[in-house]
This record gives C-alpha cells, sequence and structure tokens, in this order.
C-alpha cells in the first residue's frame, strides 16, 4: 500500500518565475547590437507562444490535467496564507524565493541567499561584516582539515538552513495580528463597538446596580471619548441610570468614630455601594457642567441637570444642580431656559420630594443672580417665582397663638415636689437624648416637615423673595429717568412686569410696616407728580407698566381689607391721563382691561364727577380703537351708569348738552384732574356713531347703553352679559384670532405702518397760527399724483384678483385630470375583472 501510494503521488514543476514589466526590464547595449546584428532570431523569439511552453513545463505525465490545475491551485493557496501570517518587519528586504536560490560551495555545503537585513546604525553593520568575515574564514580552515565522511551533520545543517525562516515567534505574531485588525477597522465598526458596550453596561447597573457598581467608572471613561456621538450617549447613558438607581435618602459621610468600628460583610458591601455611588455622581456632574461650555453639547447638558434636579432635589451635590440651572434661567437659548424654567417650577410645586430646603436655596440664587446681573435678565428668571405656594395664615403672629395656650394650675405649680434621685436624673437624661437621635433620624428619612419648620422655610422664602421684587422696583425708580436699551424683551426694566405681577399676587402677605413706603413707589413709578398735575415726559416705563403699578397698588390696599389710610385719587388721575396714551399696536391691552377691571369694576361707588370723567373719556376711547379695547370700554361705561344713576342725565341728547348742563362748567377734554374736565356738561353722542359699528357685540352693547336714558332711576337695562372688561376683552380677541382666514393674502393697506411714534392732539389756537397757504399749482400736482397712486392701488388690486383666478382654474383643471385617470384607471380595472 505504501509504496502503491508514493508511485501514484503527483509531483508538481517548481513555481515560474514572476512576470516582470517592461520598465523593470535593464537591457544593456550588447543585446541591443545582437538584435540588429541578427533580426531573425528577434523574430523567431517573438513568435513563439510563452502559454505553450508554460503549460509544457508544468504538465505532469499520467495524470489528469483538471487535477493538476486543482493542485497548482491549492499550493498557491497555501503560499498566500504563509506569507500572510509571515511577520513583517520594515527592516528587511523583500526578495521572490524563486530568485533567492542557493549556491554550493566548494566543500559541498549548500548556502541559501536571504535578503540581508538593514543595519540600524554604521557600528553594527560594521560588526556583522566582521562576523561574517570570521565565519567565512573558519568555514574555508574547516573544510580543510574536516574529512569529507560527515554526512549526518551536513543533512542537519541544512534542515536548519531551511526551517529557520518559517520560525516565528507566537508573541510577536500575536501583536502584528492585533494591531493589523484594529487598523483594518472602520470608525462605523467602532462607534457601533462602543454603542453596544455603552447598551451593555447600562442594562447590567439597571439590572444589579450593587453588583455592578463598578461599571460606573467604565461609563465615565467612555464619557471622555474622542468621539462627540460617543460622548452625547454616554452621557444620555448616565442620566438614564443614576434616574433609576439613586436613593430616596441623602448619603451622608461617615464619621471616624463610626469607620473605626468593625461591621459586618453586608453593611461593607453598602458603604462601599454608596462611596462609589457618590464618587461617581459628583464626576458626572462636574462633566455636565465642564460639558455646558461647550457649544455643541450645551443643550444635552442643560438637559441633564435639568432632568438630575427635576428627578433627584433631595440627593448630594443639590447646590452644584441649582447653581448651573438658575444660571441657565436667563439664557438666550430659548429652548435651555424653558426646560430650566420647568425645571424650577416643578421643584416649587413638588416641596413634598425635598422638604422644602431646595425652594429656598433657589429663592435666594435667584435673588443673587439679579443683585450680580444689576436686574438685567430674561423676564422668565423672576416669571417662575410665581409658581411658589405659601400657606394663608404666614402671616399670622405665634404670640396670639401662645396666649391662647392652657396655663397650668398655680396651685399644683407652689406643691413641693421631691427631688428625684441622681440615678433617676441620668436616665431621664439618657432617654430625653436617645428620643432626640431617634426624632432626628426620622425627620431626616422621612420628607414631611413639622409646622413651626414649615412655617420657618416659607417665612425664609418669602423673605427673599420681597428682597428680589424691592430690589427691582429700587432699580425701576433710579433709572426710570433716563431711557437705557436692553436685549432682553421689556425695554430698559425687563423685570419689572413679572415683578409687580408678583407683588400683586402675594400682596395679601407683605407686613404692613411696608405699605406705605410701597405705594409711595408704585406712585412714583406710575408716573405720577404733585407739581400742577403733570406727566413726567421723559419717563422710560410703558403705558402697560404704569398700568400695572396702578392695578398693584389697589390690590395691596384691598387684600389688606382697606385699613391703610391712604388716598388712591392719585391713581384714579393717571389712569384718566394713561387711556389717552394707549396704543393698541405698542401697548397690551389685556393690561388696560384689567386696569379697568381693578379701579373702576370692582370699587366701591364712584363720586359723580369723577365717574362722569371716566364715562366721556371711556366713551371717546370705544370709538377710537378696536372692537376688543371698545367691549371693556363700554362694559365698565354701563357699570359706572349702573352705580350712578345721576350720570345717566348725559344721555340725553340735547343742543346744550344734558339736565345738569347749567350747574356744571363747560367741558375740558384736554383737562389732567377727572374733577376739573366738567363732563357732566357734555352729552354721550359717541353711543350714536357705536350703534353702528361693524362688530355686533360693540353695536349690541351701545344699544343696550343707549336704552337706560328711557328707564327710571331704579331700573337696569337687560343684561347682554355678566362678564367683567378683561373677561369680555379676552373673548373678543379670542374670537377675533379664530375667524382670521389662514390664507388670505394682506393688502397694501393692511402692511402700511405709521411712521409717528405717539399721536399729538394740536389745539385749534396753534392751527389758527401756523401758515396754511399753499398754491394752486402746487395742490394740483400732489392731488395728481396722490390719485395716480390711487389709480395704481386700484389696478394693483384687480390684476391681483385675475392672478387669483387664473391659478385657481389651472388647480381645477388639475383636479379633473387627476379625476379623469382615476376613472380610467378603475374602468380598465372593471374590463379585466369582467375578462377573468
Amino acid at each position: 500500500m505504501g509504496k502503491s501510494s508514493k508511485k501514484n503521488k503527483v509531483i508538481l514543476a517548481p513555481p515560474l518565475p514572476p512576470e516582470l514589466d517592461d520598465d523593470e526590464i535593464v537591457v544593456s547595449e550588447d543585446d541591443f547590437d545582437f538584435v540588429k546584428e541578427n533580426p531573425e532570431h528577434a523574430c523567431s523569439i517573438a513568435r513563439q507562444d510563452i502559454k505553450a511552453f508554460d503549460k509544457f513545463v508544468t504538465r505532469v505525465a499520467d495524470h489528469d490535467d483538471e487535477k493538476v490545475e486543482l493542485l497548482y491551485e491549492e499550493r498557491e493557496r497555501k503560499r498566500r496564507a504563509a506569507a500572510a501570517l509571515k511577520p513583517r518587519n520594515d527592516d528587511e528586504l523583500e526578495v521572490d524565493p524563486v530568485d533567492a536560490l542557493p549556491v554550493k560551495t566548494l566543500d559541498g555545503n549548500v548556502v541559501y541567499n536571504r535578503p540581508a537585513k538593514k543595519a540600524r546604525s554604521g557600528d553594527e553593520a560594521n560588526g556583522v561584516k566582521s562576523r561574517s568575515q570570521d565565519k567565512g574564514a573558519g568555514a574555508t580552515q574547516g573544510s580543510q582539515k574536516e574529512p569529507k565522511g560527515r554526512s549526518n551533520k551536513k543533512e542537519d545543517s541544512k534542515l536548519q538552513n531551511v526551517q529557520s525562516p518559517t520560525e516565528v515567534p507566537k508573541e510577536n505574531l500575536h501583536s502584528v495580528v492585533l494591531e493589523e485588525v484594529k487598523e483594518e477597522l472602520s470608525s462605523d465598526e467602532l462607534f457601533e463597538k462602543k454603542k453596544a458596550q455603552l447598551a451593555e453596561l447600562g442594562m447590567a447597573l439597571l439590572e444589579d446596580p450593587e453588583s455592578n457598581i463598578r461599571s460606573l467608572n467604565d461609563l465615565l471613561i467612555l464619557c471622555n471619548d474622542m468621539d462627540q456621538k460617543i460622548v452625547q450617549l454616554g452621557i444620555m447613558s448616565l442620566l438614564a441610570v443614576f434616574r433609576d438607581i439613586i436613593p430616596s435618602y441623602r448619603i451622608r459621610q461617615l464619621t471616624e468614630k463610626e469607620l473605626a468600628v468593625e461591621v459586618s460583610k453586608e453593611v461593607k458591601k453598602t458603604r462601599y455601594y454608596e462611596y462609589t455611588l457618590i464618587r461617581s455622581y459628583k464626576a458626572y456632574l462636574q462633566k455636565l457642567i465642564a460639558l455646558e461650555k461647550q457649544p455643541y453639547f450645551y443643550l444635552v447638558a442643560v438637559r441633564c441637570l435639568c432632568s438630575l434636579l427635576d428627578a433627584a432635589p433631595h440627593f448630594n451635590f443639590r447646590e452644584s444642580l441649582l447653581a448651573s440651572v438658575v444660571k441657565n434661567l436667563s439664557s438666550s437659548n430659548d429652548v435651555a431656559r424653558k426646560l430650566c424654567c420647568e425645571a424650577i417650577r416643578s421643584l416649587f410645586r413638588n416641596e413634598g420630594k425635598h422638604r422644602g430646603e431646595a425652594t429656598i436655596e433657589s429663592v435666594r440664587l435667584i435673588a443673587a443672580h439679579v443683585k450680580l446681573h444689576d436686574c438685567q435678565l430674561h423676564p422668565d428668571s423672576i416669571e417662575v417665582c410665581l409658581s411658589l405656594k405659601f400657606d394663608e395664615d404666614l402671616g399670622k403672629d405665634d404670640s396670639k397663638e401662645d396666649k391662647l395656650k392652657p396655663k397650668k394650675n398655680k396651685r399644683y405649680q407652689n406643691r413641693d415636689v421631691t427631688k428625684p434621685s441622681e440615678k433617676k436624673k441620668i436616665k431621664k437624661e439618657m432617654l430625653s437624648k436617645a428620643r432626640q437621635e431617634v426624632r432626628a433620624d426620622l425627620r431626616a428619612v422621612s420628607f414631611t416637615l413639622d409646622p413651626k419648620e414649615k412655617k420657618m422655610i416659607q417665612r425664609e422664602t418669602l423673605a427673599a423673595l420681597f428682597e428680589t421684587y424691592f430690589r427691582i422696583l429700587k432699580h425701576s425708580m433710579n433709572t426710570s429717568r433716563y431711557k437705557t436699551t436692553s436685549v432682553f424683551p421689556g425695554g430698559s426694566h425687563p423685570l419689572l412686569a413679572p415683578c409687580l405681577e408678583g407683588l400683586g399676587k402675594f400682596s395679601h402677605l407683605i407686613d404692613l410696616d411696608f405699605m406705605s413706603e410701597l405705594i409711595a413707589c408704585l406712585k412714583k413709578l406710575s408716573g405720577y407728580t404733585d407739581h400742577q398735575g403733570e406727566i413726567l415726559p421723559d419717563n422710560a416705563l410703558s403705558v402697560s407698566e404704569r398700568l400695572q403699578c396702578c392695578i398693584v397698588a389697589f390690590k395691596v390696599w384691598r387684600s389688606n381689607l382697606e385699613a391703610l389710610n391712604v388716598d388712591l385719587q392719585d391713581f384714579f388721575v393717571q389712569l384718566y391721563n394713561l387711556i389717552l396714551e394707549y396704543r393698541p399696536d405698542r401697548d397690551h391691552g389685556e393690561v388696560l382691561a384689567d386696569a379697568l377691571k381693578t379701579l373702576l369694576w370692582e370699587g366701591k361707588q364712584q363720586d359723580m364727577l369723577r365717574a362722569a370723567a371716566f364715562i366721556k373719556r371711556l366713551a371717546t376711547f370705544a370709538l377710537s380703537f378696536g372692537s376688543a379695547e371698545a367691549i371693556s370700554a363700554l362694559i365698565t361705561l354701563k357699570h359706572l351708569l349702573q352705580k350712578n344713576t345721576k350720570c345717566r342725565n348725559m344721555l340725553e341728547n340735547d343742543a346744550g348738552g344734558g339736565s345738569l348742563s347749567s350747574l356744571v362748567a363747560k367741558y375740558a377734554p384736554e383737562a389732567k384732574d377727572p374733577y376739573l374736565s366738567g363732563a357732566l356738561a357734555t352729552v354721550l353722542w359717541e353711543l350714536s356713531l357705536l350703534q353702528k359699528h361693524y362688530d355686533p357685540s360693540v353695536s349690541g352693547m351701545a344699544s343696550n347703553v343707549l336704552s337706560m336714558a328711557n328707564l327710571n332711576a331704579t331700573q337696569n337695562p337687560v343684561q347682554l352679559s355678566s362678564a367683567n372688561p378683561l373677561e369680555a376683552y379676552n373673548d373678543l380677541s379670542m374670537g377675533r384670532e379664530l375667524s382670521k382666514p389662514a390664507g388670505k393674502v394682506l393688502t397694501l393697506k393692511c402692511k402700511r405702518k405709521r411712521r409717528s411714534k405717539e399721536f399729538v392732539a394740536l389745539s385749534p389756537d396753534v392751527l389758527r397760527k401756523a401758515d396754511c397757504t399753499v398754491g394752486e399749482d402746487e395742490l394740483r400736482e400732489k392731488l395728481q399724483s396722490h390719485f395716480a397712486v390711487l389709480r395704481g392701488i386700484s389696478e394693483n388690486e384687480r390684476l391681483r384678483t385675475e392672478l387669483n383666478h387664473t391659478l385657481s382654474s389651472i388647480n381645477m383643471y388639475k383636479e379633473y385630470k387627476k379625476q379623469k385617470k382615476q376613472s380610467k384607471k378603475s374602468r380598465i380595472g372593471r374590463k379585466k375583472v369582467t375578462r377573468a
């Protein structure tokens, strides 16, 4: 069997030399001369078939050609695999094994030509040369001395020379293969690998956090990666992990005595878990605060900080979270600012999570932030304080409660009680200390507060809040004399509007000692002066802000059961003048409606002269502005007429005024004081025009008010609606917004804006003194240009209507085509079904 297998074994020819390019072949001058002298040899060589020679050389006798070809392919595959496993060294020269033919020396030894390694330095190269020379000399001497009979040693040396180039250390091979694999991995594969690693670590922590707590360090290491996407995914993964594994208690630092005491394995494990959690949480917060300064990670970092504050306001390092969130309350980025505001609001609403301690810390931080930036912040940074909640009995004194406590009987106090022994004293002291420690532990664990502690925290919060509000008012008073520019909405006083709103909401909690000073401050901010009742022309506050000052003054006065001995006539005067300064495109109509509701609707019965002045002023105002403002003014006017029946004489349409016109001086519409206006000497002729208003609600209300002239003093007209001015304004403005068409094209008249900032009423004397003489030619040219513009506008409108008509016809034609195609397809489908 062995001999037959040896006979059938296929012996392949050695591999052919590699093919060379034409550029690599070096041709000498002798070759050129030979070809020139013998051209017939060159022609015969060119006619030879090289493939036939290759096939003849690689043939194997008595074997199938296909089997031989498969053997050749297998040998080539093995050669390539061996070459791939062989480590590459840059210092070695690559030489094809076919070219490196062995040489037989005189003594019969076969020497294999191997590529010589590059010498790292000149000394090493010289050393190698000297060694090779010494070895060569020794070999010649040995060949002369040694006999030829040592064939076994020669065969061993041949085998060593053959096997030496294939031997490679295993350690070098492993490192080389790893480096090649790392280089071949693309960036996408690395990203997917790190992403999977993040998912594995996160899932392991969520499944069993106590045993896998060390994985937090691995996640923090991945957050320091060079790839920004990996960092973003890492901080989001850590956010989900911390929100899930953070305990419901605050971890305190262990004392030296507690560390010195020997504890069980479970306690050691819990301590190690808490220590690792605190250390990783601190590192995570530091990472978020550092990433917050980079624009790419800003939004993600702020979202993580707000989410942590919302989920764990009771946990450690709450101060760092609050500082970073409060700092971003006035951020220029709308998304980040809304996230921070919502986080602070949820903190104020859910005080059960942190026992109210985070609330007072955040209010103090907001106060410090306002002071640091000199009240130049976004209004949202103060508006979040409107979500605070206080107990109604917070302003009551505790001294009254102490008086109501029952007193002990004096007879029992005068009895002689035997002094207890020292042992009993010691026992009582120990029991009291133990009880105090237990109570302290229970307070630390439970989030419920004692009534006294809760009241103390709320008082400190309220003090910090009012400190902020009064600082904003003081800053507005100091800077109201000159106009300043501000980046934030609200002009030069961006925080004044939310400050006034907060004072109005928490006015019932203000101490009575500060009431008079507060009302005096509000009077100055509203723009009122005692110098002949004039208004400062250079007041930097807007009309809406001055109206809010009047509203807050009345709310403060009424919230204290009108106990303040303060004359609010100045605020009525200010409201009377501010109605004329109102502009719908500049000021807020809702604030004006609220002022009418607070000062005139909710107040007591007004004085007749003052009520008549406001009735006439409101009728003029309703005739000049939009339907929402008009309906709020008419509702207030009707309410004043119902309360003051003598003012109904203004509805009489006499030639010289109402029935009281002979008793009152002439009407002065430019008067600053309502008592000096003489409104009873005029009639409400504006109501007859308002009956023809385009808005049916306004025209209906005007006709309803006019019907009061035919009623007795004790009778009232039919109620159209029981809404106050603010509700009517909101309802009508909302209905107007909903009734607007979606795709309506604005005309040129709607696009025009008034260039004049304020409306100036000229007196008749000024008009008489003005020179109004204009030449006929100049007047003709102006009229021609004016009517040319009007003709152009009408032509433009006509062209627009034609364009809209053509566009609608084109769209209808396209829809007709689509329907025709669909009907055609349906017919074809029906025919196919019938054929089937």
